[in-house]
């Protein structure tokens, strides 16, 4: 790394906030960081977005220290940050154990249970942002042309090609770059991989986005809405589950099931449909989430399932002939203020317990749900899912599921989070809260 001019490397580890948070050392000094690891106080656990925080029955307070330990196998030069590296922590107690409280922990944790029955997921991120010329609070888009056009391409040409240059030198497997629906949006979509891999490559490509925008004069926002009554940004889960033994192959193409899902693809699909409403506290977790979570907007609104449904919570996707490997399911209903490890820990336990079961899932559909009647999504069993933050946090203070993945602490700090976020913005009107938030994410 010295010789390709790294000087500090960037330690990140996410809070249950979605806030990227950092401890810098200088290069030297990163072989000691592995090993004894680097001091940070626990009370980031509760912290809030606007950087105040709760104090939550095991969390909170001045009182603690842990160890930040990096991952040397994701240590990353930063190609829009000269002469700084990046790579993700673990975080320990004084003990040498593993904190109770790490997200990136319960993620492997999530993934190893998994892996004890033979199985392996495989997960991506797709990212959305929005680009604003920097030099202001205020959001106007840095381009204009319309959605999904070239015009938009050709604006910011010099922007995107520096982009996809730094993420290809950072060895992120890109899988397409394009502009989205809203004012000034974009999206990347990365390879899959891990599922740990898949939250750290998350949290790396949003820096990057928002390092190589800086370098060009711009400022980017990855938040669930910009401006109020917009269309929002989105963070899509993608995941597929795959045998890990030899012919093994994948669970979700080839099975007798519905388009093509095998008895434990169905199985863990219908555990994260099961459990989609209390894991909107980890993948919709802002009070913003609800704001970009409206019915006709292909968010996701409703806990339903269906094949290329993207109205649907869960889409499932088959993928194009002769690549069954390809077939995964995408939950649209997530955004990125989501701390991503929480997130994919958090789909794993929900399909882990539809495995458990033996789940079945319910008949796919095939409309957009609003355009139903009440009666109709009834006898379907198709629900609305939270409409605001307030209905999430109650399903999940209810999922025993949830709660015995993440342990009760966890569990009850994630609660505690989400309830001082409400808190912080009651009675304020929508537009002041998307201005609060805006740059946060």
């Amino acid at each position: 790394m010295a010789a390709r001019g790294v000087v500090a490397v960037a330690l990140t580890w996410v809070d249950n906030a979605g806030l990227t948070r950092v401890k810098g050392v200088p290069l030297g000094r990163l072989p000691r960081a592995v090993i004894h690891g680097v001091g940070a106080s626990p009370s980031f656990d509760t912290f809030l977005i606007d950087d105040s925080s709760v104090v939550a029955r095991y969390a909170g307070g001045p009182v603690g220290d842990l160890r930040l330990r990096p991952d040397l196998r994701r240590l990353t030069r930063l190609c829009a940050q000269p002469g700084w590296a990046w790579a993700p922590v673990d975080r320990y107690a004084l003990t040498g154990r593993p904190h109770p409280q790490d997200a990136r922990a319960f993620a492997r944790a999530q993934a190893e249970r998994l892996g004890r029955r033979g199985l392996h997921a495989l997960a991506g991120f797709e990212i959305e942002w929005t680009v604003s010329p920097a030099g202001s609070d205020d959001f106007t888009a840095a381009c204009s042309g319309p959605a999904y056009g070239m015009t938009r391409v050709v604006e910011l040409s010099d922007y995107l090609r520096d982009l996809v240059e730094a993420l290809t030198a950072q060895e992120v497997e890109l899988l397409q770059i394009h502009p989205e629906y809203a004012a000034g949006q974009f999206e990347v979509s990365v390879a899959p991989e891990d599922p740990v891999g898949a939250a750290d490559t998350s949290v790396l490509v949003r820096q990057t986005v928002r390092g190589v925008a800086a370098r060009h004069g711009l400022r980017v926002s990855f938040a669930p809405q910009v401006l109020a009554g917009s269309v929002g940004n989105g963070g899509h889960l993608h995941l597929s589950l795959h045998g890990s033994v030899p012919g093994g192959g994948p669970l979700m193409a080839g099975g007798s099931g519905p388009f093509g899902l095998t008895a434990g693809g169905e199985a863990f699909v219908a555990g994260v449909l099961r459990h989609l409403p209390a894991l909107m506290a980890l993948g919709a977790p802002s009070v913003t989430s609800y704001l970009r979570l409206v019915p006709s907007n292909w968010a996701g609104a409703y806990a339903c399932w269906g094949l290329e449904n993207r109205e649907a919570a869960i889409r499932m996707i088959t993928g194009a002939a002769g690549e069954p490997g390809a077939a995964n399911v995408e939950v649209k209903c997530f955004d990125l203020a989501a701390n991503p490890y929480l997130l994919v820990g958090g789909v794993l336990a929900a399909g882990i317990d539809g495995l458990s079961a033996a789940a079945a899932l319910p008949e796919p559909f095939d409309a957009d749900p609003a355009s139903c009647t009440s009666a109709e999504l009834a006898r379907l069993g198709v629900r609305r899912l939270p409409a605001d933050l307030g209905e999430a946090v109650a399903a999940f203070g209810a999922d025993e599921v949830l709660r015995a993945a993440l342990g009760v602490e966890l569990h009850d700090t994630i609660g505690a989070v989400r309830r001082g976020e409400i808190e912080l913005f009651a009675g304020l009107d929508p537009g002041v809260v998307v201005d609060r938030v805006r740059w946060r994410y």
